[in-house]
């Protein structure tokens, strides 16, 4: 067995067809630069378990095919309000009343790429209750993801407590929102919040606060589908492409991750960024995204002619004469910074069919290093736990104001 059957065997099942494609794609300097830094990892190391974790997700995203959404929850929760946002033929829309029970049989319509599902009230008593929680449940148990809503007026009392417990235990990936939040004052939102998440055991940032009736934060849904379950994504970007570049940012962000990861390695990782495996599914992900056909291979071929690892040498000789960063550190700042723009460059050509200038590059590169850089001086200068270290990068990467617009990069790209 080789060294890159080894990892492979790592991945889960699902995705080991996927790198392996992903691989075979590559040409030969390319894979002997990635097996020379396979080579080099201690051998009681944790990191390529991290790069597992995180490269599975990722390869989802990239090549996962996911299509069906159904949306459960109580009785007049604003399900079918919210299945209206989503459907794109308006004679499909679900008729909606104040009245419970207005809906009563699942209904399915396009929504683009993706199917939804609406369902009755799971919640209701009776015969007809039964029939109808029967029938959510049966839906949710083919879907390919839950959007479970509540009530932030009513709470989440013991029913509420009991159909959270039986949508997880059909062990689909599925997110939690509060839907009418509206009625509730700006002041008491957050505690209304925490006592949902308390409740249903979950942390107050896992459920998603949203006012159906007018699509407010119906983007926080979609991304949070998308972190949820990255095989979604393609289906959402082309669905929704308003929200593709919110969507195109999470991809970013996990090769990002995966790039500091690997710098945070005590080798000269630099010369080995952008790794191009990654970088090339990352290319793949955000084509789907935007509805543009690349195979694996001109992904790996587009990355090479955006010269990213050449720039992230000359920034690191050029940062590390100033001091302020262990050089272990400013090889992640580099290597994530110099991710963000590739995938930021990517997102401008399969949008418009542009390439942005070396110099619009390294400007680019040199504006987010610095940023990079001040949040990282908070790490400290010991690398005593490589995985915390790389889970607080992932964190500052997704707390950057990027994830909801990308209006900075524009800006400095003098759009």
């Amino acid at each position: 067995m080789t060294l890159f059957d080894e990892v492979l065997s790592q991945f889960p099942s699902e995705v080991q067809a996927p790198v392996r494609k992903v691989w075979d794609a590559l040409g030969p300097n390319e894979k002997a630069s990635f097996m020379s830094l396979l080579v080099g990892f201690p051998a009681d190391t944790h990191l390529i378990k991290i790069l597992v974790k995180l490269s599975t997700a990722h390869i989802r995203q990239a090549f996962g095919n996911k299509h069906r959404v159904v949306i459960v929850g109580p009785t007049n929760v604003g399900k079918s309000t919210l299945y209206n946002q989503l459907v794109q033929d308006k004679s499909d829309q679900a008729v909606v009343s104040p009245l419970p029970g207005t809906t009563t049989e699942n209904q399915q319509a396009d929504a683009a790429l993706f199917a939804v599902v609406d369902t009755p009230g799971a919640d209701a008593v009776g015969d007809a209750g039964e029939r109808e929680k029967d029938l959510a449940l049966s839906a949710s148990a083919e879907a390919d993801f839950i959007v479970l809503v509540f009530d932030a007026v009513q709470g989440i009392k013991k029913t509420e407590q009991e159909l959270f417990n039986e949508v997880a235990a059909l062990k689909k990936p599925f997110i939690v929102v509060l839907n009418k939040t509206d009625l509730i004052s700006r002041k008491d939102l957050q505690a209304v919040l925490i006592s949902a998440a308390q409740n249903l055991g979950l942390e107050p940032d896992q459920i998603v606060p949203i006012v159906a009736k007018d699509g407010k934060n119906l983007g926080k849904v979609l991304l949070a589908i998308a972190a949820t379950e990255p095989g979604m994504v393609a289906a959402l970007g082309q669905a929704l492409p308003e929200y593709r570049w919110q969507l195109a940012w999470q991809s970013i962000v996990r090769t990002a991750s995966i790039s500091a990861a690997i710098a945070l390695v005590p080798l000269p990782v630099i010369d080995f960024i952008p790794l191009v495996a990654a970088q090339s599914i990352m290319m793949v992900s955000i084509a789907r995204i935007y509805n543009y056909e690349i195979t694996p291979k001109r992904a790996s071929e587009l990355v090479a002619t955006f010269g990213m690892g050449l720039l992230g040498r000359t920034l690191f000789q050029q940062f590390s004469k100033f001091g302020g960063l262990p050089g272990w550190l400013l090889s992640a700042a580099i290597a994530a910074s110099t991710t963000i723009v590739l995938g930021y460059a990517g997102v401008r050509w399969f949008e418009k069919g542009e390439k942005l200038s070396s110099d619009t590059l390294k400007k680019l590169t040199r504006a987010v290093t610095s940023n990079l850089m001040e949040t990282f001086k908070d790490f400290g200068k010991h690398r005593n736990n490589p995985k915390g270290l790389q889970e607080r990068i992932s964190q500052a990467l997704e707390d950057l104001p990027l994830a909801e617009s990308r209006s900075t990069l524009d800006n400095e790209a003098g759009e």
